[in-house]
């Protein structure tokens, strides 16, 4: 589906992106429910940004949680739906200070810690190893969002942490509301 670097599109979708003018929030429209996310520009304005223009071309539309680690994370955004997948570019790391709390909305990598692209976790717990090692960028924005992130949390899983039932993103929508 999106076999070659979406750069040039996410980067088009970007430009109406404005975080003096707007405050952004994405909305995770599941098989399990809704999950609204407020996110952190002001911490990690690049993570943020990337996720918006992601969700603008519609790259998270249809993409399952892949992989379900109860009481730890679940995780999304891979176009492969395997880990493996992504935009066909990364996003270099922005650590900071948030905690990993239920509900916080973080970025996957690979080792390198500028490794991120597409791919996202949502806590289940606290986390603290993740503390300033992945870069924290959102929080569900209310008890209702987190309940379905809570809920995807228990699917049962299979091998490799991969849920026996899918779990779909029917549609990712950005949020805009004036400041």
């Amino acid at each position: 589906m999106f076999g070659s670097s979406k750069k040039n599109d996410v980067q088009k979708a970007q430009e109406s992106i404005d975080f003096k003018t707007h405050r952004y929030q994405l909305e995770f429209d599941t098989s399990k429910g809704k999950i609204t996310l407020d996110l952190w520009p002001d911490i990690a304005p690049n993570h943020v940004k990337n996720l918006l223009g992601l969700a603008k071309i519609g790259f998270y539309d249809r993409l399952t949680f892949h992989r379900i680690v109860p009481g730890f994370v679940i995780q999304g955004g891979c176009p492969e739906g395997t880990g493996t997948g992504g935009p066909g570019y990364h996003v270099d790391a922005e650590f900071n200070e948030r905690k990993h709390e239920p509900g916080t909305l973080s970025m996957a990598r690979a080792q390198d810690p500028n490794s991120a692209g597409s791919q996202f976790f949502l806590c289940l717990e606290k986390v603290p190893f993740l503390d300033r090692q992945y870069t924290a960028f959102g929080q569900t924005a209310d008890a209702d969002s987190l309940a379905v992130v809570q809920a995807i949390g228990q699917v049962k899983t299979g091998a490799g942490d991969r849920p026996v039932e899918d779990v779909v993103i029917k549609a990712a929508t950005v949020l805009a509301h004036p400041l």
